[in-house]
């Protein structure tokens, strides 16, 4: 019960302090840098909170959208990024809108993954399934030193992933123990 309540809006006004926007958690950047890990971020600044109702995926002007400081902060995350030298090897986005723009105006690219949508989008029993494919996932890279994924989603996916909140932007930086539990190594701002 107490992971639904985390996927159906305990969670709602829930935030986390940011670190420095100046710079990022060093033992964050090096992390990344091992590889292995997977970056698990929120989408950039979507003023308000839920969709609104019979709000479709195949239209953005149906959704909770980036605002002009949101696409800001979403390019801002890339390009320190690549001022670091950190390019993922993969990035995959919550079919969202605003996870969508987050990963294009941020990596220039992205893989709509239906596993990292909302789960107010899905039944539980989706959302379980979702759960399993992401942990899998994650699994996989793990195993890949060297490289690391960036997945940008909602923060109540990250909630019942990871265990733990996110702010706008924000990022977590996840790892799979082998024995298929989500562990957070770190947290990481770099808008």
């Amino acid at each position: 019960m107490h992971r639904r309540h985390l996927l159906l809006g305990g969670l709602a006004g829930l935030t986390c302090p940011a670190l420095s926007h100046a710079e990022a958690d060093p033992k964050a950047v090096a992390l990344l840098r091992r590889g292995g890990v997977v970056l698990a971020m929120r989408h950039a600044l979507a003023p308000g909170t839920f969709d609104p109702p019979g709000f479709t995926l195949e239209q953005c002007s149906s959704q909770r959208n980036l605002n002009n400081d949101g696409r800001e902060q979403a390019r801002r995350i890339g390009q320190r990024m690549k001022a670091m030298s950190l390019v993922p090897s993969r990035v995959r986005s919550s079919p969202w809108c605003r996870c969508v723009d987050t990963a294009e105006l941020a990596f220039g690219q992205t893989e709509r993954w239906t596993a990292l949508g909302s789960p107010r989008g899905f039944n539980e029993s989706t959302n379980d399934s979702h759960l399993g494919q992401l942990r899998q996932a994650l699994a996989q890279a793990s195993g890949q030193p060297g490289r690391f994924e960036v997945w940008v989603t909602h923060m109540f996916v990250l909630s019942a992933l990871a265990d733990a909140a996110a702010n706008v932007g924000e990022g977590l930086v996840l790892q799979s123990d082998g024995q298929g539990r989500v562990q957070m190594l770190a947290r990481v701002d770099f808008s």
